[in-house]
């Protein structure tokens, strides 16, 4: 299934995209998209059945914002330098273990929602990513397979950064990480069993119409059966936390000088196969 929550922000309504891509109304099934429906399976399963059945009311998508998939979620769980390609083309070694870092729940915006270039910036730079959506409690998870059991499902994560204050400023990445609007997901989450193979997606970014990401999750370091197990072991996953997964090569760090990073104005539309597209306009805070 494809769900996902429409109008405009902080008054979202449950919806879901049918397999000939009309918008449903969720609202009269269950409250919202989040950790708790993720667990009840009950509920998960009283709307398979009424998409099926031809029951859900139809929505007019006409002019109506798609905001984030999911509602209330606990944490995102970063995974850092996950591509071979990216490490390679940032010069950084591969990691002997998950880079993990944290971005707050109060960044999540919208897929075509407005970001905004923080006040200083230098280099604000673009990361299309897969996102995992966690479904069951995990708590050290011993093998791919029970980690895979707790995904729910996946979405388009954007995991805007901001370099400088991300590495040159001191401390942790967290200052380049968490700023407001940095962190756009969906349009999206696509359910666990429409994803066979999370190895196996294609992801694409571009910037004012040039293709600058085009990846594929088989080039990740760390599948994420691996990371969801990995993760488990240092940190209890709940439902409707998300781990984002990492960027594959193309990003403005690992450009020749002048390194391109955006600015206001920019337009940026990225893709993870099967998982919806995103745009967002650049604008300054």
């Amino acid at each position: 299934m494809k769900l996902l929550r429409v109008g405009t922000a902080g008054a979202e309504r449950p919806a879901l995209l049918d397999a000939e891509g009309t918008l449903r109304d969720l609202s009269g099934l269950v409250p919202d998209i989040d950790g708790p429906l993720l667990a009840d399976d009950a509920a998960l399963g009283r709307i398979r059945a009424a998409a099926e059945a031809g029951d859900l009311p139809q929505l007019d998508a006409s002019g109506l914002r798609v905001g984030p998939p999911l509602a209330g979620i606990g944490k995102i769980v970063c995974i850092g330098l996950n591509y071979h390609d990216h490490a390679r083309e940032t010069g950084a070694e591969p990691p002997a273990e998950p880079v993990i870092f944290f971005k707050a729940p109060d960044t999540v915006v919208g897929p075509h929602d407005t970001v905004l270039v923080p006040r200083g910036s230098t280099k604000t730079d673009w990361e299309v990513e897969l996102a995992v959506v966690i479904g069951r409690t995990a708590r050290y998870l011993e093998s791919h397979e029970e980690a895979l059991a707790h995904v729910a499902g996946y979405a388009v994560a954007h995991d805007v950064s901001e370099r400088a204050f991300q590495t040159e400023r001191g401390g942790t990445w967290d200052k380049g990480k968490n700023c407001e609007t940095f962190s756009p997901l969906g349009p999206w989450l696509v359910t666990a069993d429409e994803v066979p193979d999370p190895q196996d997606l294609f992801l694409k970014l571009w910037v004012n119409g040039e293709l600058k990401q085009h990846g594929t999750t088989a080039e990740q370091i760390f599948p994420v059966a691996e990371v969801v197990r990995y993760v488990s072991q240092f940190m209890t996953l709940y439902p409707g936390d998300v781990i984002n997964t990492g960027t594959p090569a193309g990003v403005a760090l690992g450009r020749p000088e002048p390194k391109p990073f955006l600015r206001a104005g920019d337009v940026v539309e990225l893709e993870v196969e099967g998982l919806g597209r995103q745009r967002q306009e650049f604008k300054d805070a």
